[in-house]
């Protein structure tokens, strides 16, 4: 499986689960599982980061997988963070923004778009080895997953500059899929706004965007019919799409519209859009004197629904919806105690009851509510964009441009603090280098000398301890910083180490593997003392050989000898894939 395969068959999971039934999501989710399993064991840091991005997004459209979904977007920040990659964090803040909406912390959600749209703004230029298209695939992502949380809280305007800011992203490289998906998610929010805009007796600029939701709704024919959404084929995207068939009904509704909606009413759909459905069906039942008919559809969607707290202003439509049509028969039996109109006559009725004036005060407060949270926004993506940039000065004095690993003046002062800490020791201190690393410059080029770099540091990183500090030393070498490991457990955890970049492929290593010299600091002993040890222990690596740690002797008290563990004790740490150093003893 390339890595190109294994990111297309990633991407129709995707538009896969957003369509099942909940025995088929969990099945997805078990496949993505397997493929997010298959890219950390190849270690490729961005195709790692949009698994990581899968299997969390299919956890939080599934039912009861919200809090599995939280695990994988900590980790999805925390690989991202630590390789450098702004388009995805920005869409690990995205999505933990959809999970907080879920939780119904909405406030803590505006805060993590805030985060991810100053990232975003920021954004570095396109990775060339990456590519063009691909790079304005993963911004057009991470802006879509901004534009679903700012969707689902119902502010309105971010959203379609959000929305317009992925169009631009892709509009020159974009597939089929990629302008389905656009299109699609504009027509859902136009009909949302549509609807908001109604609540506060906006009617006319409400039935603009209906009008333009469904011109959308036809452009999206030929798109749709090569996607990688489920579809059946020769059939038209109107009569599947739910969203697509309630556009049109808004714009103009009317009996013709009926049977199709039916049939897509309470079928597995997107989100949220079988409200839309409902409401649309509602309508053009309504139309036709049908007003009983019309509040058991509400009625039923109401109910099924009744666990969503996916999007909070949707749903306020549908009580919106269910309240106008309590004037009726059947309104006045079944919306006695939440009726925001007279139940008396038209000839009776007076000008306004007092629940009806209360609801549209209360709408207009939300109206408000709306432009500060819009303000809110925009002040914390202000903030989070300057606190990013006071950060990244910092950050550039103790990074390593390269590899992104903190660098000697870092290390220095991490190993300082941690010598000091008694909570640090036992401290286990290793210098690491690369054998073979100067024939891949001489043979090949520095550039690639540098892609090994990258590869390697990445690797080292990910196989140790969560605790654990890998930072370059200079050239080739790294040092690695392991807080409470007597020799015994630091061993442990370099051994996986040197297996795992001895086992990578050879076009990402050129087969290069680790020869690495482990000390333990010694009471009073000075940083260039420890490191100078461990450097030794580092050349009697490589005089056995390399592709093996060898331990200098512990400090006074401590168990043990200065040993060497690799291929002079007759096993190698490369052909042999079950190799296990012994513990020094």
């Amino acid at each position: 499986m390339s890595d190109a395969w294994l990111l297309g068959r990633a991407r129709e999971l995707i538009a896969a689960v957003q369509r099942s039934d909940h025995a088929e999501q969990l099945k997805v989710i078990d496949t993505l599982d397997g493929l997010l399993e298959e890219t950390q064991r190849r270690g490729e840091p961005i195709l790692v980061a949009q698994l990581l991005r899968a299997s969390a997004l299919a956890r939080l459209v599934t039912r009861g997988m919200v809090d599995e979904a939280e695990q994988l977007l900590d980790e999805m920040l925390a690989h991202t963070k630590r390789h450098g990659l702004a388009l995805l964090r920005a869409n690990a803040h995205a999505l933990r923004g959809r999970l907080l909406v879920l939780s119904l912390q909405e406030d803590a959600a505006l805060t993590e778009i805030a985060r991810a749209l100053a990232i975003l703004d920021d954004a570095p230029d396109p990775d060339i080895q990456l590519g063009r298209r691909a790079w304005d695939r993963l911004l057009s992502s991470a802006l879509n997953d901004c534009w679903i949380v700012l969707n689902q809280l119902g502010v309105y305007e971010a959203a379609e500059e959000v929305i317009a800011r992925a169009h631009q992203a892709i509009r020159d490289s974009a597939g089929p899929h990629e302008i389905t998906l656009q299109l699609m998610n504009r027509v859902k929010m136009l009909l949302g706004w549509g609807l908001r805009l109604e609540r506060v007796g906006r009617y006319d600029d409400a039935a603009e965007k209906f009008r333009t939701a469904a011109s959308m709704a036809i452009a999206v024919e030929a798109p749709f019919a090569e996607s990688l959404f489920p579809r059946a084929a020769g059939t038209p995207a109107v009569d599947q799409v739910g969203v697509l068939a309630a556009a049109l009904a808004f714009a103009a509704p009317s009996t013709a519209h009926i049977d199709r909606l039916r049939s897509l009413h309470g079928a597995q759909g997107y989100p949220h859009e079988n409200i839309l459905v409902s409401i649309a069906l509602a309508r053009c039942l309504d139309g036709e004197d049908r007003e009983e008919d019309a509040v058991d559809v509400l009625l039923n969607v109401l109910h099924t629904q009744s666990e969503d707290n996916s999007q909070p202003s949707m749903r306020l439509n549908l009580v919106r919806e269910l309240a106008r049509l309590a004037d009726g028969a059947r309104g006045r039996e079944t919306m006695a105690t939440a009726s925001v109109v007279d139940a008396e006559p038209p000839a009776e009725r007076k000008p306004a009851s007092p629940l009806a004036d209360y609801a549209a005060t209360l709408e207009a407060e939300l109206w408000s509510l709306r432009e500060s949270q819009i303000a809110t926004l925009n002040t914390r993506r202000e903030h989070e964009r300057l606190s990013a940039e006071h950060g990244a000065v910092t950050q550039q004095a103790l990074q390593d441009p390269l590899t992104g690993l903190p660098n000697r003046r870092a290390l220095d002062e991490r190993l300082r603090t941690l010598a000091a800490t008694a909570m640090a020791q036992p401290l286990a201190v290793a210098l690491v280098d690369l054998d073979g690393f100067k024939d891949v410059n001489d043979q090949h080029s520095h550039a690639e000398g540098d892609d090994v770099l990258r590869v390697v540091a990445s690797t080292l990183r990910d196989a140790l301890r969560g605790d654990d500090i890998v930072a370059r030393y200079g050239g080739d070498e790294f040092i690695v910083l392991l807080p409470g490991a007597p020799l015994s457990a630091a061993t442990q955890a370099l051994n996986r180490s040197v297996k795992s970049v001895a086992s990578l492929p050879h076009h990402l290593s050129h087969g290069v593997t680790l020869s690495i010299g482990l000390v333990s600091l010694r009471a009073q002993e000075r940083a260039e003392e420890v490191l100078s040890r461990a450097d030794a222990a580092m050349y009697q690596a490589k005089r056995g050989g390399g592709n093996r740690i060898a331990t200098c002797p512990p400090p006074v008290g401590e168990q043990g000898e200065g040993v060497e563990i690799g291929a002079e004790q007759g096993e190698s740490a490369v052909s042999d894939p079950t190799f296990e150093p012994e513990e020094p003893t």
